[in-house]
């Protein structure tokens, strides 16, 4: 039996993986994170996680499994570590996922080393993950057997330290096997829809966000030979693939769509050109993060380049805190400041994150 901390939302996910720790015969406690000195301007309701109503959520989950409750005050370590990395990656003209920043800085390490601190030996989340000892005795991360709830890539920031103390009780499980056991279990929680995008924008409007911080930094949209299309008020509300929301008026010489291809965050500048430009197959990366060994030699794998997104078949190579990645096939709209986590079958190897890509030449075979 190990003594437990579990990190508990207020959904659905998160109280049933309490609740199999507690049937497992741990003991377990738990602890809803309260990442904003003000709840109320974070997400409420169903749109999103940590608001007032998930914390009550949370505690009466605790409440039916008959567990201790805390709420753990994490405001200013989230501030430090997510908030303003977001908006600092943002203004640097990068493209952040707060998500793998938060199981990073927040629910992996702040959280774990609080409570080892504390005297518990570890903590269990409701993340859609497994965790399998290797034949070397580490404890190795795998995709989860629900694919579409697959939650590795959001935890390829672990380091082997971390997973040790790692519980993942819904690895193994399907979601509507997730709901249906909280209803038998009398949890209020059962019909909760899931959460969605980031949890401190109240909104939504991740560019009005970020223009309530950053301020107006004007700057203009260009084609590729340059020509000025448009002036805008910010860099960082556009990212690399983005179509949508250009308003450029002026219709491509071919008709086609435009798409953002790159962000120049010193001048402003905005790049948009056609759909094929997106296309890359080299990768370079910083801030490697191991589950394990790092990567000795050339290793063919696969990696995934942004949540729920496709496997792309490539061959990574380590040189010290440098990562490079040539994918096999190329891959579209991929934006410095993303994670590229790799894998080894089901196998999360590690991940970096995205500082430079470069892109095939059409018409120029692959660009090798």
């Amino acid at each position: 039996m190990a003594r437990l901390v579990a990190a508990m939302s207020g959904g659905v996910d998160s109280a049933v993986a309490a609740a199999r720790a507690v049937e497992a015969g741990h003991d377990v406690t738990g602890v809803h994170l309260a990442l904003s000195r003000n709840p109320r301007s974070y997400r409420s309701g169903a749109r999103g996680c940590c608001s007032i109503e998930d914390a009550g959520d949370a505690r009466r989950a605790a409440d039916v499994l008959g567990i201790p409750f805390y709420v753990w005050d994490m405001s200013t370590e989230f501030a430090d570590e997510v908030v303003d990395d977001f908006v600092a990656e943002y203004a640097a003209g990068r493209t952040p996922n707060p998500c793998l920043r938060c199981n990073e800085k927040i629910k992996f390490a702040a959280v774990l080393d609080r409570a080892l601190a504390l005297g518990f030996d570890g903590v269990v989340t409701g993340h859609y993950a497994l965790l399998e000892t290797g034949a070397s005795g580490d404890v190795e991360l795998h995709r989860a057997q629900d694919a579409g709830k697959d939650q590795s890539y959001v935890l390829g920031v672990l380091t082997q330290e971390q997973l040790r103390h790692s519980h993942f009780p819904l690895g193994g499980s399907v979601k509507t096997e997730v709901r249906a056991e909280a209803a038998r279990r009398d949890l209020q929680v059962a019909t909760k829809p899931d959460s969605h995008d980031i949890c401190f924008v109240a909104d939504g409007d991740n560019a009005g966000w970020l223009a309530e911080r950053l301020g107006p930094r004007p700057g203009t949209i260009v084609d590729e030979d340059g020509t000025v299309l448009r002036e805008h008020d910010g860099a960082y509300a556009y990212t690399i693939g983005q179509r949508r929301g250009l308003r450029l008026g002026v219709p491509a010489d071919d008709g086609k769509p435009r798409f953002v291809l790159d962000i120049e965050p010193v001048s402003g500048t905005v790049t948009v050109g056609p759909r094929e430009r997106l296309l890359v197959d080299v990768l370079e990366a910083d801030r490697p993060l191991w589950c394990g060994p790092a990567p000795d030699g050339p290793l063919e794998c696969t990696v995934q380049l942004r949540a729920h997104g496709a496997e792309h078949r490539a061959v990574v190579e380590v040189d010290g805190g440098l990562v490079r990645v040539r994918l096999h096939d190329p891959a579209e709209g991929i934006a410095p400041g993303q994670a590229v986590v790799v894998y080894v079958g089901t196998r999360v190897v590690g991940s970096a994150t995205i500082t430079a890509t470069s892109r095939v030449e059409v018409g120029v075979g692959d660009g090798r």
